[in-house]
């Protein structure tokens, strides 16, 4: 498991597996998605600027017309919590610019240094770089301080099946998600559970998350959180991978999962379900299984949402997938023959870059790899907000943009440095002004809360980005 010191080949792949939340592919779709409180009861939080007590407590009723951010919460450090002695995501083995992970580093200045981990790596000026743990409680309320300041209402918080059986990496991952309840609670974000099923066991998945959903209720009881977030009265709960190619999941188990899932039978808590599935979902090619027995499990899901990362890079191909994915999608589901009201949550990114992650892979492995740094440019913000506007004058009403805190994959929306001189020297690693831009480091949570406004508001965003705000 990856407690241990040493990461094999395969479970370097795994790791992958579970950071990039696609599997590419053909020529450029990258992939999907490596982590001390006690429990908290509410605290109650004072309305953020603009926003009434009661408003806020409307946002945690409803899935519709939100903007919801992708949280990982997987970054670890040793000594972070219990007996945990090494890295987790920032690096494979030792902290040195070589055995990075990761192709952005997060912009740190407003954590107390108490609060976050010492490496070896210098910048240029020849000052020391810190990293964070997300097993530490005050790193992550500061995250959803954030979240607050720019108006972003919530995350889905991921959770990822293949570290379940291990009993002290799930321990962390409960004590992640005891965090995320926290701040959630202290800044009135709402939060829910994404299951991630990338590099789960075939023949034991199903059967992980039944019991883990029944350990999230009855032990933890997340879900009876004021701030977890409900959808028809019933907790939101989202799967993630289940269709695609190379990731686990029977067809039929699946779908007698969601069946139990929705209608809350053999003691498990009934959920809306979202599915977080394959692009060509509709079309069963591409980056989805062939088998047309996943039909009826993506028919199941009470809110559908594909995966994008990757499967576009500039503004042409924007408009071509929303033409030829977004549209026939929408149709899709609004012409289903049995009545059902099924919803629709596309994926937006602000770019794109795993260069260190690839590097790894090549020294544990030998494989050779194409990664190119910065390889889908952020355009100073423009990329993002194209494919929000796009995808909105479409008729979506509810996005989901991946991920606050992924900076293996260079899709990060929270802070991360803006100039090249915070780097580590003699690595490569992009940086907020790589595309000419002069940006502040929480540009893109700016642009996120923006975008997340127009959704809650019911308007129209804007064609441009320069329309609403400016460098």
């Amino acid at each position: 498991m990856r407690n241990k010191l040493l990461i094999t080949f395969s479970a370097f792949i795994a790791l992958v597996g579970a950071i990039s939340a696609c599997s590419p592919p053909r020529a450029l779709q990258p992939a999907a998605r490596l982590p001390q409180s006690a429990t908290s009861q509410p605290v109650p939080a004072p309305p953020s600027s603009g926003e009434t007590a009661t408003a806020r407590a409307l946002i945690h009723q409803s899935l519709d017309h939100k903007l919801i951010v992708g949280y990982q919460g997987w970054f670890g450090c040793p000594g972070d919590f219990e007996n945990n002695t090494r890295w987790q995501h920032w690096f494979l083995n030792a902290d040195r610019a070589d055995d990075l992970l990761v192709d952005q580093l997060p912009s740190v200045r407003e954590f107390a240094q108490s609060d976050l981990c010492p490496t070896s790596m210098k910048r240029a000026d020849g000052s020391p770089i810190f990293l964070f743990s997300s097993q530490n409680p005050r790193v992550v309320k500061t995250h959803f301080q954030w979240m607050q300041k720019h108006g972003v209402d919530g995350v889905a918080a991921q959770r990822f099946i293949s570290e379940l059986d291990d009993l002290a990496s799930r321990r962390r991952l409960d004590n992640v998600l005891r965090n995320v309840r926290a701040a959630a609670e202290a800044t009135g974000r709402f939060f829910y559970v994404t299951y991630d099923v990338s590099g789960a066991n075939p023949a034991t998945v199903i059967n992980a998350i039944r019991a883990d959903w029944r350990h999230l209720n009855d032990t933890l009881r997340i879900t009876a959180s004021p701030n977890y977030l409900h959808d028809n009265a019933k907790p939101v709960l989202q799967l993630w991978g289940f269709g695609f190619e190379g990731r686990p999941g029977d067809a039929g188990r699946v779908l007698s999962l969601l069946n139990e899932l929705r209608a809350g039978q053999n003691s498990l808590r009934a959920a809306t379900m979202i599915g977080g599935v394959p692009t060509n979902w509709r079309t069963l090619d591409g980056d989805a299984k062939r088998d047309a027995a996943w039909r009826d499990v993506y028919a199941a899901y009470d809110v559908l949402s594909p995966w994008t990362v990757g499967r576009y890079g500039d503004d042409k191909a924007v408009d071509r997938f929303v033409r030829d994915r977004v549209v026939p999608d929408l149709a899709a589901l609004r012409n289903r023959q049995n009545g059902k009201r099924q919803r629709y949550m596309p994926v937006i990114f602000p770019g794109f870059s795993w260069v260190n992650l690839m590097k790894q892979r090549e020294k544990i492995g030998g494989e050779k790899n194409a990664a190119k740094l910065n390889q889908i440019s952020r355009r100073c913000g423009n990329f993002l907000w194209k494919q929000a506007s796009s995808m909105t004058d479409a008729g979506a009403t509810t996005l989901y943009a991946a991920m606050f805190d992924e900076v293996d994959e260079a899709t990060a929306l929270f802070p991360t440095e803006p100039k090249p001189d915070a780097l580590p020297k003699d690595t490569a690693m992009i940086f907020l002004n790589n595309d000419g831009c002069i940006l502040p480091d929480d540009w893109y949570l700016n642009i996120t809360g923006k975008v997340g406004a127009h959704l809650k508001e019911r308007r129209q965003l804007p064609r441009s980005l320069s329309n609403v705000m400016t460098p």
